[in-house]
């Protein structure tokens, strides 16, 4: 059976919209993109 005050104790309130967007903007996360970037210039530099 479900203990509702230890499930209440568990609860955090979710982010607001503007609290989301800056917490995602705030990371620093590297995407696909970012990597083939790093993968060529790396290439270049071995070809030289």
């Amino acid at each position: 059976m479900i203990n509702f005050e230890e499930e209440l104790k568990k609860f955090h309130p979710s982010l607001e919209v503007e609290e989301v967007e800056e917490a995602i903007y705030n990371q620093d996360l590297t995407d696909m993109a970012d990597i083939l970037v790093k993968m060529v210039k790396e290439a270049k530099v071995e070809e030289e």
